[in-house]
């Protein structure tokens, strides 16, 4: 059950193929980024992940995390693999090298956060959420708390959670009902419970820094009212040492699908109404101060679901090799099962699908690395824009791409699939959550159709269709008659992309609702048009390879082969989704709601 291998060859690749690594390593920071120690960085991670996370994943999902009088237990293993993780550095890998951080690019960050999440998705969730806390407190913790906290947190000494939800309020965070009255000492007493807090108490570290969304006295209703409060397990001494016990307690733990190895807590602040918390950021500002953590996990999110997809597909992709039944009708082949079209077209669609959402949350991580090291304001400027569009299709794509690959993956065990014993069913369980996290998909569709599509006066998005026509142009003139095939299907999505933006621009302004029903399938073109785009571009680089002379043929013929599969059966899509997109929402209120249960 630990058998995992990072695909570290495409992830090389997409870094200095289909992104410019070479780039990045110029930016100002970012110049011990180069090739050859990035390349050590990614062998040792996969080393890491294959070696420690995976062979604990099984136990993780059969055993759980259990609560014993108020103390959270990990599964087996977790802790001591959390202890080599923080101990290795892994943690702080895109931090400032100031707070013991490595000071890499995001850029390469994300295919380490896929690594230690196909190892082990329960397991990954912990540090994942801290690296989001460490972002929103560095932008917007006071110096005193970011000298208290930030080195521990980077270092992975401490870990940290996010806590927006409450029983009454789900995606409604306006809704909440936590409070925060001012001690008179500058700290605040916080009196609330939260729900479904990811590794809100644990074993791991001695101590957990809680980032907590709560209402101050007159705060107005919704969401404009809400501040952000940072609320330790332990608190911190002058001297950096632990001091008391803060009054925040895990109160129970979820029952899951899935994730079982990752403790999702009730958590109950201010029980006997000694709970204290400091403000990060200005009152009434939190969900500004939030929404930087929530940006980081949303991308980090979708890396999930690309993690879950290829975890999927290995597994798919060694069953096949293995399993004998029925005749082949393939000339030459064995009898495994992955002589059979149709298996062969569910391996090629998870593959297809694993490496086009891989590069398009590589290549979302790169436009933030721009946008925040790059010397001229212009790029910066273009960079956060082009990163702001992408972030919701890297979340929304990603995981709804995870679970629909991790569906096929029990497809293709067939009815061994079903059975607990091949893994097959845990990564379809595990990825389930992935659509739900950091704003539902629902949320992430219309951010971008109510929001991205249009920021800047639709800048990013004229941009981004500008530079997959010039991709299209580049593979209409490609010597590789693969790579040659790829551009009509690219431009057509291109064009599909932009009529169905330009309509649902325009609808927003008269037609909200039916701007609403369109965004699902508009984030779902844009992810099949974007991740074509890259896929295209990793194409022509490897024919250029090929046509070079370079060693690995083989695998840069499969890039060749894959991108065309993407393009050729499931890229083509993209035109029928606009449709769907631009249909307006009377399709979906066709029906009563009275009849809808009938």
């Amino acid at each position: 059950m630990s058998d995992y291998t990072a695909p570290v060859r495409d992830m090389r690749f997409v870094l200095n193929h289909v992104v410019d690594l070479k780039a990045l390593s110029e930016l100002p920071g970012y110049d011990h980024a180069e090739p050859d120690l990035v390349d050590a960085i990614l062998e040792e991670g996969a080393k890491f992940a294959g070696g420690v996370l995976a062979p604990i994943n099984w136990a993780g999902d059969q055993e759980g995390a259990k609560l014993e009088n108020g103390v959270v237990r990990t599964a087996p293993g977790f802790a001591d693999a959390y202890r080599q993780f923080s101990q290795g550095g892994w943690n702080g890998v895109p931090f400032d090298p100031e707070l013991g951080g490595g000071g890499l690019p995001w850029a390469v960050t994300i295919p380490l956060t896929e690594m230690w999440n196909a190892a082990n998705l329960a397991f990954s969730l912990c540090p994942l959420l801290t690296q989001g806390a460490i972002d929103a407190l560095e932008a917007h913790g006071s110096d005193e708390l970011k000298a208290k906290y930030l080195e521990k947190m980077v270092s992975g000494e401490w870990t940290a959670t996010m806590n927006l939800t409450e029983p009454q309020a789900g995606s409604d965070v306006g809704a909440l009902r936590t409070k925060a009255e001012p001690r008179g000492d500058g700290a605040w007493l916080i009196q609330g419970q939260k729900i479904f807090i990811t590794f809100g108490e644990h074993d791991m570290t001695d101590n957990i820094v809680h980032l907590v969304l709560a209402r101050t006295p007159g705060a107005p209703e919704g969401t404009k009212g809400i501040s952000l409060f940072l609320v330790p397990k332990f608190f911190v001494n002058d001297d950096g040492t632990l001091g008391e016990r803060n009054d925040v307690r895990c109160a129970s733990l979820e029952e899951k699908i899935g994730i079982h190895g990752s403790p999702t807590c009730v958590m109950s602040y201010g029980d006997n109404g000694q709970c204290v918390g400091w403000m990060v950021g200005e009152e009434m500002k939190g969900m500004r101060a939030m929404f930087t953590m929530m940006n980081n996990a949303r991308l980090s999110v979708g890396v999930q679901g690309v993690a879950i997809a290829d975890r999927a597909y290995q597994r798919a992709v060694r069953f096949a090799r293995d399993r004998v039944q029925g005749r082949s009708l393939r000339p030459g082949g064995t009898g495994a099962i992955i002589d059979h079209a149709d298996v062969r077209r569910m391996l090629m669609t998870m593959k297809g699908y694993s490496e086009a959402a891989r590069a398009i949350c590589i290549y979302n991580a790169e436009c933030l690395d721009f946008a925040r090291r790059h010397p001229d304001e212009s790029v910066r400027r273009i960079r956060q824009g082009m990163a702001e569009l992408l972030t919701p299709i890297s979340k929304g794509f990603g995981t709804d791409i995870g679970v629909e690959m991790a569906s096929v993956g029990v497809q293709v065990h067939g009815g061994m699939g079903f059975v607990e014993e091949t893994g097959a069913g845990q990564h379809y369980r595990d990825s389930r959550i992935l659509p739900i996290y950091e704003g539902t998909n629902g949320i992430q569709a219309m951010d971008l159709v109510g929001r991205k599509l249009t920021l800047n006066g639709g800048e990013p998005m004229r941009a981004l269709l500008a530079d997959i026509v010039a991709t299209a142009d580049i593979a209409q003139g490609a010597g590789d008659p693969a790579v040659q095939a790829m551009a009509g299907p690219l431009a057509e999505a291109a064009d599909a992309a932009r009529e169905a933006g330009e309509k649902l621009a325009a609808m927003l302004g008269s037609d909200m609702n039916g701007a609403g029903a369109g965004a699902a399938p508009f984030l779902r073109l844009m992810g099949l048009t974007v991740g074509g785009w890259l896929m295209t571009k990793a194409a022509i680089a490897a024919a250029d390879l090929v046509e070079q002379g370079a060693d690995d043929r083989p695998f840069l013929k499969a890039k060749i082969a894959t991108a065309h599969f993407f393009a050729t059966q499931i890229m083509v899509q993209a035109p029928a989704l606009a449709r769907a997109a631009t249909a307006g929402a009377e399709p979906l209120y066709a029906i009563d709601d009275d009849v809808l249960v009938a």
